[in-house]
C-alpha cells in the first residue's frame, strides 16, 4: 500500500475555507498520534485539499469547528484519517518480491518433507486488496493441493472504507491488467449484476483474514511470521515511529524470516534486527 496525500491545491485559487497555522498544526497532530504519519510543514495545502472535502460534507463553516468535532467524535476520526490517505496499489507490484516469495519461503518447503505445513503471512497494509489476493495467487500456485498445508494470510489497513472494498474482492476489469490470462480464468469470476467486474475465487478469499489495524498501536498477531509484506507505508513515518514499529514487528519472527518493505524504503538507521537480501527483501538475523 502506499499512503498519497493528494496534489497541492492551487494558491490563486478562491478559497471556500480559510486554513489557519493554528487548524494545520492541531490537524497534523492528530495524523501523527492517530497513524504515525508525519506531515511537513510544507503539506498546508495538501491538508487543505483533503479535510475541506469533509467541511461541505458535514456542512462546517470552518476548520475551527471541524477540529472542536474531532475532539468529541470518534466516528468523524476514523473518517478523518481515512480521508488523509489515498491507496496506491495493484496486483504483482514490485513482482520481484512474489518470486522471491515463491522461490525462498514456499519452493523450500514444498522440497523439504520434514518441514513444518503452517505457513503465516502478514499484508502490514493491503490497501484494497490486491497485495494479500496477490500473495494467495502465489500461494496457491505453487502449494496447489493446500489439503495438507496450514497457510494463512494476516490483511491489514488504516483504512476502514478501503478494508470493506478488499474483504469484498471485486475489481474492474481494468485493475487486473497485470495479470495473466491464466491468472484471470483460475483466480476470477464475472461478478453477477455487476459488468466489467470480476470476484476473487473463494478458493483464494479463503486463504485471507482481512482486520482493521493501526501500526502504531498494539499488534495483536503473536508469530511466528514466515513473511511480513510493510510495503509503501513506512516512508510516511518518521524516523522514531519506524524504529518503534520494527522493533515490535521483529519479535514476531525467527531468524531467516522474510521481510519486504516498499521500492523506496529501507530499514538503513532503522533496525539492526534484518539483513539486506536483494533490493527491499531483508532477512531477520
Amino acid at each position: 500500500m502506499t499512503i498519497a496525500l493528494l496534489t497541492p491545491v492551487s494558491q490563486t485559487q478562491e478559497r471556500e475555507f480559510e486554513l489557519l497555522d493554528a487548524d494545520f498544526d492541531a490537524l497534523r497532530e492528530i495524523i501523527k498520534i492517530r497513524a504515525g504519519i508525519h506531515l511537513s510543514d510544507g503539506k498546508k495545502e495538501l491538508v487543505y485539499g483533503r479535510v475541506s472535502r469533509r467541511l461541505r460534507h458535514l456542512e462546517l463553516r470552518s476548520f475551527a469547528e471541524y477540529r472542536r468535532l474531532l475532539e468529541s467524535n470518534e466516528e468523524e476520526l476514523v473518517e478523518f484519517c481515512n480521508a488523509m490517505t489515498t491507496n496506491l496499489t495493484s496486483f504483482f507490484r514490485e513482482s520481484h518480491h512474489f518470486d522471491y516469495f515463491r522461490e525462498h519461503v514456499l519452493e523450500p518447503r514444498l522440497r523439504d518433507p520434514r518441514a513444518s505445513r503452517r505457513i503465516r503471512i502478514w499484508s502490514a497494509a493491503c490497501s484494497s486488496g490486491e497485495e494479500p489476493y496477490s500473495i494467495a495467487m502465489v500461494v496457491r500456485e505453487t502449494l496447489q493441493d493446500l489439503r495438507n498445508w496450514d497457510v494463512r494470510i494476516l490483511a491489514t489497513d488504516l483504512d476502514t472504507e478501503i478494508l470493506a472494498r478488499a474483504t469484498a474482492g471485486v475489481y474492474p476489469e481494468d485493475r487486473l491488467k497485470a495479470l495473466t490470462r491464466q491468472r484471470m480464468l483460475t483466480h476470477f469470476s464475472a461478478t453477477p449484476g455487476r459488468p466489467g467486474h470480476f470476484s476473487v475465487a473463494p478458493e483464494l478469499a479463503s486463504l485471507i483474514t482481512f482486520k482493521q489495524l493501526n501500526l502504531t498501536r498494539d499488534l495483536p498477531m503473536s508469530g511466528p511470521l514466515d513473511a511480513i509484506f510493510c510495503r509503501n507505508v513506512i516512508i510516511y513515518f518518521d524516523k522514531d515511529t519506524q524504529r518503534d514499529l520494527f522493533a515490535r514487528i521483529a519479535v514476531l519472527q525467527r531468524s531467516d524470516d522474510v521481510l519486504f518493505l516498499g521500492h523506496s524504503e529501507s530499514l538503513f538507521n532503522v533496525s539492526d534486527e534484518y539483513v539486506l537480501q536483494c533490493k527491499t527483501i531483508y532477512r531477520r538475523v
